[in-house]
């Protein structure tokens, strides 16, 4: 994923950056830290998505992008044929320990979500729960969701918006440490006009705006954990000198009181996402 800021422009000059180069840098944010620590918590949003996606035992899903497994588990959950894949092992093997706890048969494979590596009209349902919306090429990624994807198969989606509270923690970010230039802001995928270019000749879009919840100790508690275990938080924190890192914090626990609902000091903040159904045809 990219620390990227949130302008809702996408220029064309995304075709003359280095994507390799914004892709590694990526990954080793994305294995930098825990995101196990945060990803657990979403858990909800895989078993959401699963239910919307009205699965049924037995169909082949693919999970792209799936960092610790949320949605890979509640597919398996419903007894169906699950495939795991990410570019960042580590978080796989997390998702392996999870499926094995379960008792649950996935495979997992190590893919990129721009080059995967499965047939043509691979699977029934291909998913992938904020994931994908950060892979730097959005044409090649979106591109490889319907080609692995049957005719009549789903593809179903959760994307942070541009305007909820993920979306503007990355904004946030943007301010302090610049996103790659000409790579288009991973907040697209939240909206309904990208998603219609991206989808929109291929299949029919549904789509749901839902709110996923962060609960914790207080706005302090969460700044520690996401500087500590979320990769993009935490490079961003490792970027900045001492004195820098101080005015991130305060912005973000600034960030934190204009979304929180909680009145007895806890941090009760809902995020906006995008719970997207498309019908490949």
């Amino acid at each position: 994923m990219q620390t990227a800021n949130l302008n809702l422009s996408h220029p064309a000059a995304t075709a003359a950056a280095d994507l390799a180069a914004v892709k590694a840098r990526q990954q080793g944010a994305w294995a930098s830290g825990n995101y196990a620590v945060v990803g657990t918590t979403l858990q909800i949003v895989g078993e959401t998505l699963c239910e919307a996606l009205d699965l049924r035992a037995g169909e082949t899903v693919l999970d792209v992008a799936a960092g610790n497994g949320n949605a890979t588990l509640a597919a398996a959950r419903r007894w169906c044929q699950v495939t795991s894949t990410d570019y960042v092992p580590a978080l796989l093997e997390q998702g392996r320990r999870r499926a094995e706890a379960e008792g649950l048969s996935v495979n997992f494979q190590t893919a990129d979500a721009e080059a995967l590596s499965f047939a043509d009209n691979h699977f029934d349902v291909v998913l992938s729960t904020f994931g994908v919306m950060f892979t730097p090429d959005q044409e090649k990624a979106a591109s490889e969701l319907l080609r692995v994807c049957r005719s009549g198969g789903r593809i179903g989606l959760a994307n942070w918006t541009p305007d909820g509270f993920i979306g503007q923690l990355f904004k946030t970010i943007g301010r302090h440490v610049p996103p790659p230039a000409g790579v288009r802001p991973p907040s697209l995928w939240g909206t309904s006009g990208r998603l219609e270019e991206l989808f929109g000749h291929a299949a029919g879009i549904s789509i749901t705006q839902q709110d996923f919840v962060f609960r914790y100790r207080s706005a302090d508690h969460w700044v520690q954990v996401f500087r500590t275990w979320y990769g993009p938080v935490h490079k961003a924190f490792a970027a900045l000198p001492t004195e820098k890192q101080a005015d991130l914090e305060k912005e973000l626990v600034d960030l934190i009181d204009r979304f929180n609902r909680a009145e007895d000091g806890t941090m009760v903040v809902p995020s906006d996402y995008l719970e997207v159904i498309i019908a490949k045809r």
